[in-house]
């Protein structure tokens, strides 16, 4: 049995299972997938998100707001603070830095994700942590604020191996989306190779980023073994290895026990 570390369960086409989300759960757990977390991007899409999952045992969620996220509520501390303490609330985030996709001044992102990690400290939640050509800053911020109190993940992970070292000695893991399936994704796969048995997770950030055979087609939890079969091919061990060592690093991170 797998665990997809990260997806937006909310944005899932639902139409192949009827526009029946609970016949989704049902069928992405006879597909081998033991266990979801649902990731938050935003305040206003949060409670319909949490709604969603309310009540699934087998679906943990986080809050948070993306970093390429404008226009839009921005939690203070204590909103998150809150919002955390709801029983299925594993972590906080995503959040973190993406300079790619927004422009300018981007002290507003610097200061969400500050905000962010305060709040992860104060309920003792790990971090959620996106970061797309800021690298340096994203790192930085996490060592100023103190982040490795609380650790988190670095997820969908699109670096080099120096990078996931520096995070790794942050007290962070490091997470393999469907991108390290790419035929250009050389570097990515050296840090799958390189990443400690105890600190690597696996995930699909579905809808998007379908890993090979499915590039450029709608993403899905159970698409998941996918990732978990080619980091083990690239570790050179079995796939039920690369499953129970990240189902375990899951647990160890979110807290909470496999379902029985």
């Amino acid at each position: 049995m797998l665990i997809d570390s990260h997806c937006h369960l909310d944005r899932l086409d639902l139409k192949p299972y009827g526009g029946d989300f609970r016949h989704f759960v049902t069928a992405t757990q006879a597909l081998g997938i033991a266990h979801m977390l649902c990731v938050s991007i935003s305040m206003e899409k949060w409670p319909a998100m949490m709604e969603l999952v309310d009540g699934q045992p087998n679906i943990s969620a986080s809050v948070g707001v993306h970093p390429n996220e404008h226009d839009c509520h921005e939690p203070g501390v204590a909103e998150l603070v809150e919002k955390a303490g709801h029983p299925q609330v594993v972590a906080i985030g995503e959040t973190g830095l993406d300079y790619f996709r927004s422009e300018g001044d981007l002290q507003w992102q610097h200061e969400r994700f500050r905000s962010h990690i305060r709040a992860a400290k104060q309920i003792g939640k790990p971090l959620i942590i996106h970061t797309r050509d800021a690298r340096e800053d994203t790192l930085r911020i996490l060592r100023e604020e103190g982040a490795d109190e609380v650790g988190g993940v670095l997820h969908c992970f699109t670096e080099d191996w120096e990078t996931a070292r520096r995070a790794l000695d942050l007290n962070f893991h490091i997470s393999f989306s469907g991108i390290v399936t790419f035929k250009n994704a050389a570097q990515i796969q050296e840090a799958a190779r390189k990443v400690p048995e105890d600190r690597y997770l696996v995930e699909t950030d579905s809808p998007y980023l379908a890993p090979i055979p499915h590039r450029g087609k709608p993403n899905y939890p159970h698409h998941v073994r996918h990732v978990a079969q080619f980091v083990a091919d690239l570790r050179a061990i079995p796939l039920g290895t690369v499953a129970e060592q990240s189902s375990r690093n899951y647990w160890a991170l979110f807290g909470g026990k496999p379902d029985a």
